[in-house]
């Protein structure tokens, strides 16, 4: 009896020292520096077994060892199971890293970047354009209601859900914007407001001027002015598709169209443009002026005025500076 009990007491002594060494063989394995030699961004597609993930890591040059690492994911159940999608892992990457990382869900992250003053078009032009994005756009929203932003995703999120989320910022900035309005402004709804900011975000590239170029058109609807913004000229032409490729004539300002805003008081029927939260702000809180006119000054900005006296000299002195500047360059 005591040989016997000697001998199982070895036997355990062996299987414990047997076990105790596989775990820290297995646990110093992931603990090691990978052989991946440079950046790799790899995608495992939904569906993929263990052992078809392991293989391919390995192809990748991932790991060294795709038999310890698929058995590494059935004994080390607290990470959970592998999941589908993109991955960076950066150079000599463990494989514990890369388990955690398969384990978590911490797939790539893309960006898309939706600049101020797009049509629909353009912007849907670059959501087709997305190679990470998958699937068609059913339906396009109108005209405006896409909020510039820049957009996180994961590959294979569809384009159709990102046009969603873009109508969805719009109408959350629109909402929380004109809860911040300035009181007696002659909108009837957050929708002109949008209209307006569509203007006023073709009207100018600086952020000093949004508010007062929203004080000039501000006060232009009070007195039942038209606005004679020429961006309304150029969308009632090309209907926000694509630009118009030569400068505006006089002709230009005469059609009939509802958007023409020299010929048709107030404010267009709806947006020429996706405008950014600084234009709809300026929209909703322009600035205390009297003003009622301006005219580039031929420096990227705008010049100022009261009255249309004032303003017939800036659009002298604009004609001047514009003409000296084609003389200098023909110099």
């Amino acid at each position: 009896m005591i040989r016997l009990a000697s001998g199982l007491l070895s036997i355990s002594l062996i299987l414990v020292a047997s076990t105790a060494a596989s775990v820290w063989f297995l646990e110093s394995w992931l603990d090691r520096p990978g052989p991946l030699s440079e950046p790799l961004i790899t995608v495992l597609e939904p569906g993929t077994g263990i052992k078809s993930i392991a293989s391919h890591l390995a192809d990748v040059d991932a790991i060294d060892n795709p038999h310890i690492f698929a058995l590494a994911v059935v004994t080390k159940n607290k990470y959970g199971p592998l999941q589908a999608g993109e991955y960076s892992f950066p150079e000599r990457v463990k494989p514990r890293t890369i388990l955690a990382v398969l384990t978590s869900g911490s797939t790539l992250v893309h960006k898309l970047t939706i600049p101020e003053g797009l049509t629909n078009s353009e912007i849907m032009e670059i959501v087709q354009n997305t190679a990470a994005l998958s699937g068609e756009i059913k339906a396009v929203p109108k005209e405006g209601r896409l909020l510039p932003e820049t957009y996180h995703f994961s590959r294979g999120d569809t384009r159709e859900s990102m046009v969603t989320r873009m109508e969805a910022a719009m109408q959350d900035a629109l909402q929380a914007l004109w809860s911040e309005r300035l009181p007696n402004l002659p909108y009837s709804s957050p929708n002109e407001a949008l209209i307006m900011a569509s203007i006023i975000e073709e009207e100018t590239g600086r952020a000093s001027e949004r508010a007062r170029v929203a004080a000039v058109f501000v006060n232009r609807l009070r007195l039942d002015m038209l606005l004679q913004s020429d961006p309304t000229i150029l969308y009632s032409i090309t209907a926000g598709d694509g630009k118009l490729g030569r400068p505006l004539t006089h002709a230009d300002l005469r059609i009939s169209n509802p958007y023409n805003t020299y010929r048709h008081i107030g404010l267009p029927p709806g947006p020429i443009t996706n405008p950014g939260k600084a234009a709809i702000a300026a929209a909703l809180r322009p600035s205390e002026t009297n003003e009622l006119y301006f005219v580039a000054d031929g420096n990227g900005g705008h010049r100022f005025a009261q009255t249309l006296t004032e303003h017939n000299r800036n659009v002298v002195d604009y004609r001047r500076s514009n003409q000296k500047t084609k003389e200098c360059s023909a110099c």
